[in-house]
């Protein structure tokens, strides 16, 4: 006999399919596009896959730092991102992103519905010459982990269910209009004038933003012991996040051309730079070279490069490195005098590191690297963008800030946020998974 308790889920489950069905409607034959570039069609299937990389490496690396009872459960809220976020990305998600312009700030959610139209789609006009699909999955990599990356901000401290709830309201109305207002070439923002390569408005800023709100929403931890599990995990994170930020910044290209070379370039050594950078201050200061340090330095240069990849030389990207892995070290050592338990420093690293390098892309954009600069940095004497930058980079910082304070609310009305003392105590891996190391 069937028991009670499986007769819901599976009838909810059911009634799922055939309204996914039933809404899919025909499926129009593919055709045959002239334009389509196989080189460039092979470079953005690899950087695709680079990207989503990243988010496995993310749950390492953060997973290295937190307390041995709560690996598990942060490893886990990053690949969940990946199972999420996919989802709501085929129903709604790129649709709010790219579909039709809704006065500039979001998209139309009927435009691409339940993906409608993707696979046999004329290219997208910024991305001409690859299948319009292939551009939807490898933007959906990004929706993915720019919730990832504000899980160090609460980690150790939220329930799950609530952090899937949270994750989903903040890529509706928040990572997808800010995305839609920058990439979109009817956006707010991109009419405004402003670059941003890869993300690092996009990404790294509504992420950071969003973590300091959650940081101080939900207030500090119990016990404030914190003795990472891993250093290992964190090393090789590390690695995994670089290897995948190659495809993260270099596939922003859209193309195997020039200006991924630049990309790559430009990502390979303002994260050397970052690093190397945050090492000698720490030494500077009479700290001892800890793989720790090395590793997020490297992170806060890779952040740091993703607005200006493709549009700033070599030797600026070292400068871009070297001043936001000092700011950003600063930021970190300013955060802890302060009662704000940002865990893993989220926005000391990946939010000021994003606000960093989006008004210093302002600084060093040069149109002869890349024609998409219409206005130089301010190096060669032209304010205007840098302006824009910075204007842009208030608004943006605002608004993600604001908005990320009103969802944790509404999350929390909707189911309470925080873990009992109990559960927090006893750790997240066995209070909210029944599972340990």
């Amino acid at each position: 006999m069937v028991s009670r308790s499986i007769v819901f889920p599976v009838i909810v489950m059911f009634l799922l399919v055939v309204l996914i069905v039933a809404f899919s409607g025909n499926v129009a034959q593919v055709k045959s596009i002239s334009q389509i570039n196989g080189a460039d069609t092979a470079w953005m299937l690899t950087s695709s896959a680079l990207v989503l990389v990243m988010t496995p490496g993310l749950a390492f690396f953060y997973g290295g730092m937190v307390n041995k009872k709560n690996v598990i459960s942060t490893m886990l809220q990053s690949f969940i991102c990946m199972v999420v976020i996919t989802v709501l990305w085929v129903l709604v998600g790129f649709s709010l992103v790219f579909g039709d312009s809704v006065i500039g700030i979001f998209g139309n959610p009927k435009t691409y519905f339940l993906m409608h139209g993707v696979i046999e789609g004329a290219p997208w006009k910024m991305a001409p010459t690859i299948p319009f699909v292939l551009f939807a999955f490898y933007q959906l990599k990004f929706a993915i982990i720019a919730p990832a990356l504000i899980t160090g901000a609460f980690a150790e401290r939220i329930r799950f269910k609530s952090y899937i709830v949270f994750i989903v309201l903040f890529s509706l109305f928040i990572y997808c209009p800010i995305a839609h207002a920058t990439w979109h070439p009817d956006g707010i923002l991109a009419r405004f004038g402003v670059l941003d390569f890869a993300g690092g408005t996009v990404v790294h800023m509504s992420a950071g933003w969003a973590a300091l709100a959650s940081a101080i929403y939900l207030k500090s931890r119990n016990s404030m012991t914190h003795k990472p599990a891993r250093i290992t995990y964190v090393i090789l994170g590390t690695g995994l996040l670089w290897f995948g930020w190659f495809g993260f910044n270099a596939g922003s290209a859209f193309g195997a051309n020039n200006i991924a070379a630049t990309a790559l370039a430009t990502t390979m050594t303002c994260s050397a730079a970052a690093a190397f950078a945050w090492i000698i201050f720490d030494a500077m200061r009479g700290r001892l070279p800890s793989a720790m340090g090395s590793c997020i330095g490297a992170v806060v240069g890779l952040v740091a490069i993703t607005p200006a990849a493709g549009f700033v030389s070599i030797p600026h990207a070292l400068a871009i490195g070297i001043v936001a892995s000092i700011i950003s070290n600063m930021m970190v050592e300013w955060r802890t005098r302060t009662s704000v338990d940002d865990t893993l420093d989220v926005f000391p690293c990946h939010g000021v590191g994003g606000i960093v390098g989006m008004l210093l892309t302002g600084v060093f954009a040069n149109r002869n690297i890349n024609s998409a600069v219409v206005d130089n940095g301010l190096l060669f004497g032209e304010k205007k963008l840098f302006f824009i930058q910075l204007i842009a980079m208030i608004a943006v910082s605002a608004f993600c800030f604001g908005a990320s304070f009103i969802l944790l609310k509404v999350t929390d009305l909707i189911t309470p946020l925080r873990v009992t003392e109990g559960e927090e105590l006893q750790g997240l891996d066995l209070s909210q998974h029944g599972e340990s190391l």
